[in-house]
């Protein structure tokens, strides 16, 4: 018996918002001297960009004035349907005292100990989103282990 099919589901902008505003954390892809690396942030929605918070470390160092790439992901219930949203563009750091000041009311908490007191805004150039409902595996298949354990 051949598995069903389920065809991929492109989602417009405001679906692509709407989905991220239900998930804490994503992922920002970036590179460090010319490696790519991902670190995953929890972020806030705000005026149609993403604002994260950190340190002066690595990520905003490699982030500041840089182009990005940022992807969260989850599932929709009750439809099953699992969904990936990526989001293309520029990051800086929030450093005008008003726009400072606005990002302050964001439900924004460092998850880490330790200083994040940079804020850092991502102006989307692009985003993109996906989303389909995942193909029944076998039972055999559900309840087994990974073939490299």
């Amino acid at each position: 018996m051949e598995a069903e099919i389920t065809p991929t589901r492109i989602l417009p902008a405001h679906e692509c918002w709407e989905m991220l505003r239900r998930v804490p954390v994503g992922r920002l892809a970036l590179c460090v001297q010319g490696v790519p690396e991902i670190f995953p942030i929890n972020f806030a929605i705000d005026h149609g960009t993403i604002v994260f918070r950190t340190s002066e470390g690595t990520k905003a160092r490699a982030a500041e004035k840089a182009t990005v790439a940022f992807e969260a992901d989850g599932t929709s219930l009750p439809g099953g349907e699992v969904w990936s949203v990526v989001v293309k563009g520029h990051a800086s750091t929030i450093d005008r005292t008003p726009e400072l000041m606005e990002t302050m009311h964001l439900p924004l908490h460092p998850w880490e100990g330790g200083r994040k007191d940079r804020f850092m805004r991502l102006v989307p150039e692009t985003i993109s989103g996906r989303a389909f409902t995942p193909a029944r595996q076998p039972a055999h298949l559900r309840a087994g282990r990974a073939s490299d354990e």
